[in-house]
């Protein structure tokens, strides 16, 4: 096996070598930040020993007819990302990772997989970048694609370490690299919950909001009066949340306490209040400071009321979520709030763009800076200019009657009819959106 190596502290020279399929099994949660499910996860090697670059992930997709088509563009994507941050690949890791359905093996789950894990080898290789590793994680069990000897990968596969004795545990305890569950806790915070009769009430609340706001935002009229309400609205909301702290509940007791302090109602106002693309680009400005862990809360608990056919609708709060997340250090926490927004709307320009951004590396502090800036000039604009005190009386170099005329003129002028200004508006009658 290749020896693949990670920096793990504040030094540049600080690495940990992983060797064989066991440490490259147990490292996966470290390296993705969460334990992925249901998952295909690629990460690439660099150089002859191959430190680990950039790395991706997609849900598995349920028909074997897609696969090869996903190969190609997983084994193209993470091979073109990798050049546009500064190198091709040496190789590729591949991990396919998914719990056994109900009557189903580990054993059968990794035999079921196996063309997928051919087509990816193929794929990758197509590209002039071979697969080094390719395992098959299924029911606390790990199987190598790639190594023949059954003395260290048997048929029946290998147990996963426990869960903080390895060698990688230790040294992201020493990094302070967290583990945030399992990829499908993570998207439970960001999901209507199970059936229960609360979903009605919201959808209701729902149905209420849209028939009152949808109309005041496309007449255009109103649109910033609506803006303005939702943000004063998000804003109270955001100082509830704040003022009760869930300290140190477990995330579902955490999430039920933020969703009593919302009312249906409330929820629903914010929520298409959201859909307008202006009032959504102010609420991204709640990015950081004592501002991001409320806003990232209340973004949170607003995709959870997304219920029944208003699905769609939580694309704009899952996008900010996503953006708080990636403002303040929480990549993977960004990755699967954008992923799930773009599940949402996949044609959501927003959630695309922060995405692609996330999953490049960039760094946020431009975006961050360019919100910052919007709002000092909001505010410059905003603030009344001090009126010229005259010392000396007026100069007559003009004379009265130009004067006159020039008033008459400028008195003919009228201010555009608010009507005739909302129809210049982009309309879109569907999903009540003014943008994304």
């Amino acid at each position: 096996m290749n020896k693949h190596h990670e920096p793990t502290g504040p030094s540049a020279g600080d690495q940990i070598t992983l060797r064989g399929p066991a440490e490259l099994a147990d490292a996966l949660p470290y390296l993705m930040g969460f334990h992925p499910t249901d998952s295909v996860v690629m990460v690439a090697l660099h150089g002859r020993r191959g430190r680990f670059g950039g790395r991706l992930r997609l849900g598995i997709p349920r028909s074997p007819r897609e696969w090869p088509f996903v190969s190609d563009q997983l084994a193209d994507c993470l091979v073109t990302g990798s050049e546009r941050r500064g190198g091709r690949p040496e190789g590729i890791v591949v991990f396919l990772c998914q719990d056994p359905a109900e009557g189903e093996s580990g054993k059968q789950v990794m035999e079921r997989l196996r063309p997928f894990a051919q087509r990816l080898r193929t794929a990758c290789g197509a590209l002039d970048v071979p697969v080094f590793e390719a395992l098959c994680i299924s029911e606390g069990r790990y199987w190598s694609y790639c190594c023949p000897d059954e003395r260290c990968c048997p048929a029946e596969g290998n147990v996963l370490a426990l869960p903080g004795t390895s060698v990688m545990a230790a040294a992201a305890a020493y990094a302070g690299i967290q583990v945030r569950g399992t990829l499908r806790e993570m998207e439970a915070r960001l999901a209507p919950p199970p059936q229960r009769p609360a979903d009605q009430e919201q959808v209701r609340a729902l149905d209420a909001a849209g028939l009152a706001l949808v109309p005041r935002i496309l007449a255009g009229a109103e649109r910033e009066q609506v803006g303005a309400q939702t943000l004063a609205l998000a804003r109270r909301l955001m100082k509830r949340l704040g003022e009760n702290r869930p300290g140190s509940a477990s995330w579902p007791d955490a999430d039920a306490g933020d969703d009593a302090l919302i009312a249906h109602d409330e929820a629903a106002a914010v929520i298409f209040g959201l859909q307008d693309r202006e009032t959504r680009d102010r609420a991204a400005e709640w990015m950081e400071g004592p501002d991001a862990e409320p806003a990232l809360r209340l973004w949170r608990a607003l995709a959870r009321r997304c219920a029944g056919a208003y699905e769609t609708h939580a694309a704009a709060p899952l996008t900010l979520a996503g953006w708080v997340a990636w403002s303040t250090g929480d990549e993977p926490g960004a990755r699967v709030a954008l992923s799930r927004a773009l599940r949402s709307d996949p044609e959501y320009t927003f959630a695309q763009l922060l995405h692609q951004a996330c999953n490049e590396g960039i760094d946020p502090e431009s975006l961050r800076h360019c919100l910052r800036q919007e709002r000092q000039e909001r505010s410059e604009r905003k603030r009344p200019h001090p009126r010229a005190v005259r010392t000396r009386p007026a100069t007559r170099s003009v004379r009265p009657q130009a004067a006159a005329k020039q008033g008459a003129k400028s008195a003919k002028v009228r201010p555009a009819p608010d009507a005739a200004r909302g129809r210049t508006r982009r309309r879109d009658g569907q999903r009540g959106r003014s943008g994304r």
